[in-house]
C-alpha cells in the first residue's frame, strides 16, 4: 500500500472511533471483518498511534481553533486533524508540508470546502508556531 492508501484507511478508522467506545483493537477487527477496505499492519500501527495520543491531538486542535470548540468541529475534519497532527509531531519520515498536503486532499474527498480551508488553516498555524519555536523566535 501506498502512504496515502494507508492514511485514508487510518482516517476511516479514525472517523469510526468517533461513533464508538470501542477500543482501537475491536475497531480494527470491525474493520477486518466488514473487508470494505484494505487492511494490513502500517494501517493498524499508525491507527493504534494516531488513537493512543488522541487526547494531546484534540489539545493542539482546540488550541489552534480560534472559532471553533472541538465538539463543533465536524468529526470528518478532527480525524483529518488527528492523523495529521500525529504525522507532524511523531513521524519523521513524513515531511510537515506533506502531511499538510494530505490533509487537505483527504478533507477535499470527505468533506465541504469551508472544512478543506479549516484544516489547512488549522495545520498552516500549528505548522508556523513549530517553525518558530525550532528557530527560536
Amino acid at each position: 500500500m501506498k502512504r496515502s492508501e494507508i492514511r485514508e484507511a487510518v482516517f476511516f478508522l479514525t472517523f469510526e472511533k468517533f461513533f464508538t467506545d470501542d477500543t482501537a483493537e475491536a475497531v480494527i477487527e470491525t474493520a477486518y471483518e466488514a473487508d470494505v477496505f484494505e487492511m494490513n499492519d502500517d494501517v493498524e500501527n499508525l491507527f493504534k498511534a494516531v488513537d493512543e495520543k488522541a487526547e494531546e491531538l484534540d489539545r493542539i486542535i482546540s488550541e489552534f481553533s480560534e472559532k471553533r470548540q472541538l465538539n463543533r468541529i465536524p468529526r470528518v475534519s478532527a480525524a483529518v486533524l488527528r492523523i495529521a497532527l500525529y504525522e507532524m509531531l511523531y513521524d519523521d519520515k513524513v515531511p510537515d508540508n506533506v502531511a499538510i498536503s494530505e490533509a487537505v486532499i483527504l478533507t477535499k474527498k470527505f468533506a465541504y470546502e469551508q472544512d478543506v480551508q479549516f484544516v489547512n488553516g488549522l495545520l498552516g498555524a500549528f505548522f508556523r508556531t513549530r517553525s518558530n519555536e525550532d528557530s527560536g523566535t
